[in-house]
């Protein structure tokens, strides 16, 4: 196999196709984390036991049952100074991390919000999960760095914001 100028390499078919198939590598997990951000959002805001301070399945009631546990508890307590607004915050935000994160549009910052959700709900909710890979919200974390790095380089708002300016740049 030989290298060209621009990284193409010259041989099998594969090695031919390498090039395109790495652009849409994170593409699964854009459209899986998008997906269930957006889904995870709409199903806090049309849970009206979600949204309320207490009573089973409110959030205020899971922030009391987790603050003793979590790894911040000052987090879980400024949760609980309003745990309804908290509620549509949280909701409000996965929406627009599944939003952005879906359609490409300012990707590195819709992962970056993505992260701070998983990170806090680690911190908070799964905290006590035991043995840690029981809680997903660390893996949720963890899904969110390649997109920080990488953006939505491609099928992306972002990618077509940039232009054709922008493609001649990458391959000149």
């Amino acid at each position: 196999m030989t290298l060209l100028g621009r990284g193409e390499a010259v041989g099998s078919g594969v090695d031919r196709q390498r090039p395109t198939l790495s652009r849409y590598a994170l593409l699964p997990l854009r459209i899986f984390l998008g997906v269930t951000f957006v889904y995870a959002g709409l199903d806090k805001l049309t849970d009206s036991s979600f949204l309320a301070s207490d009573g089973p399945g409110s959030l205020g009631e899971l922030m009391r049952s987790v603050r003793d546990s979590s790894a911040v508890p000052a987090l879980v307590d400024l949760a609980l100074k309003s745990p309804v607004g908290f509620g549509w915050a949280i909701a409000l935000g996965e929406l627009a991390v599944g939003l952005g994160t879906l359609l490409g549009v300012f990707a590195r910052v819709a992962a970056v919000g993505g992260a701070l959700i998983s990170l806090s709900l680690w911190l908070t909710v799964s905290w006590s999960s035991t043995p840690y890979y029981y809680g997903n919200d660390l893996a949720y974390l963890m899904a969110w760095l390649p997109l920080i790095l990488a953006g939505a380089p491609c099928l992306s708002v972002d990618a077509i914001r940039g232009g054709p300016a922008r493609r001649r740049r990458r391959y000149a």
